[in-house]
């Protein structure tokens, strides 16, 4: 696959290293040993791709680049060394919304440049995006980011679709840079405004209605 000029490939790095970070933090909550740590810092950094690749019926990238399997696997152990606070985890909040737009974008890219339909190529961003933290939290018995509200996973479909329907008026390249900073611009814009998509009521037919 051709790289993308307008997404330094340094992103695709920086987004392990930071989902491998929140996967270690995950081992760190139970105190866990170095080897748990490198285990959920891979499986955060790199499942999201992981299972994009599986479902796209290509190599896994990782298996061929073990270049970001390293990046995470570092970065766990980093973490278990240099010790983890609460204040931390708040902070990588910040440079997780670079990454969940990044990979976002990276992973729809990847899923057209296969020849996948628009609406699997954005699925396939999403999942590239937002897989990792769902894998580490099931394993790790913490509540998933889907049943949280926080604009997430809706970021993560903002970059990827951005990224591929912007392509036809824009060219690969901008439609990638839109898409990041289009899904980027929302995920920070929800935590400083703390946006949060309508909840369920019910239904227009059910017995629940808003404000009961």
């Amino acid at each position: 696959m051709a790289e993308l000029t307008a997404l330094p490939p340094i992103l695709n790095y920086a987004g392990v290293a930071l989902f491998a970070a929140t996967g270690a933090m995950a081992a760190a909550h139970r105190r866990h040993d170095v080897i748990t740590f490198a285990f959920f810092a891979a499986i955060t950094g790199l499942g999201g791709g992981t299972l994009r690749d599986l479902l796209l019926g290509a190599p896994v990238w990782w298996v061929k680049d073990p270049t970001s399997l390293t990046v995470a696997v570092a970065t766990g152990i980093a973490v278990w060394l240099l010790g983890f606070r609460e204040g931390a985890q708040r902070l990588l909040l910040w440079p997780d919304a670079i990454g969940l737009a990044a990979f976002a974008v990276i992973g729809a890219d990847k899923a057209v440049s296969l020849g996948a339909a628009p609406g699997v190529a954005v699925t396939m961003g999403v999942l590239t995006a937002a897989a990792g933290g769902i894998i580490r939290d099931v394993t790790a018995g913490e509540p998933s980011i889907l049943l949280q509200r926080e604009i997430y996973v809706t970021a993560a479909l903002v970059a990827a679709a951005g990224a591929v329907f912007l392509s036809p008026w824009l060219g690969r390249d901008a439609a990638a840079a839109a898409g990041f900073t289009l899904g980027l611009g929302l995920r920070l814009a929800a935590m400083v405004f703390r946006w949060s998509l309508p909840s369920y009521f019910g239904g227009l037919f059910g017995h629940e209605r808003p404000g009961t």
